[in-house]
């Protein structure tokens, strides 16, 4: 017997309505009906069981069972701050940080970025990290916010233990191997950085990495060095 489908609801009560895409989802995607067990999550790590009692036009009523708290969710504080990607490479990004257990995500401008951002794709990624969260079996989604330039952004990772800055141009950095504690981590675009941006961020307190003598591309560079950085958190082992 397969898991009960999870939907993503702000405010869950003890009668929750499904409206919306969530409903649209329930009812023509997944072909839910009255009876059938659900999981309900708020974002807020708690996750409820639910049975959906009633099915009206336009929503779906889930009376709620019992509250738990998830074991899904990781314990390490990890921001992933990312250079705006061409075409839907960010979603990527964004999709991946969320399963690997991001629990912040940035993106933003800098000099040698070329995509653009808008309230539009910024909800879209908002949607990609809560489709992913529901996907991964999360009961928490990170949020995505977008910073208009790279200064703004590094200073968003304030209070973090380890703030790292990916940098192709550095042919050897600091490791993160022993690394404790929370994680902010820093990708540029696809043009990468420049050194005036490099400096900048050693100037904030962030360490430069070297992500290997090859040069990877841009998503494949947040994706794999979130991967490293929640091994050596113990998120991954």
């Amino acid at each position: 017997m397969s898991a009960p489908k999870r939907f993503f609801i702000p405010n869950i009560t003890e009668e929750t309505v499904l409206s919306g895409d969530e409903f649209r989802h329930a009812k023509n995607a997944l072909r839910l009906a009255e009876g059938d067990e659900v999981t309900l999550f708020d974002g807020s790590g708690a996750e409820y069981a639910a049975l959906i009692s009633r099915v009206e036009k336009g929503r779906m009523i889930a009376h709620v069972l019992n509250r738990s708290v998830s074991d899904k969710d990781p314990k390490t504080d990890a921001y992933l701050l990312i250079g705006a990607l061409k075409g839907d490479k960010t979603e990527l990004v964004v999709q991946k940080a969320t399963e690997l257990g991001a629990r912040r995500i940035g993106v933003f401008s800098s000099r040698y970025c070329s995509a653009y951002m808008n309230e539009n794709k910024l909800e879209r990624l908002n949607r990609v990290a809560h489709e992913a969260a529901k996907q991964c079996l999360r009961a928490t989604v990170p949020e995505v916010k977008y910073f208009c330039d790279l200064e703004s952004a590094l200073r968003s990772a304030d209070g973090y233990d380890n703030r790292l800055f990916a940098c192709e141009f550095l042919e050897s950095g600091e490791g993160i191997a022993a690394s404790k504690g929370s994680f902010a981590l820093v990708v540029g675009s696809e043009g990468g950085f420049s050194r005036e941006e490099y400096e900048l961020a050693r100037e904030l307190g962030f360490r430069g990495v070297s992500l290997g003598k090859r040069i990877l591309r841009a998503e494949t560079a947040a994706i794999a060095f979130l991967s490293v950085a929640m091994f050596v958190a113990g998120e991954l082992g």
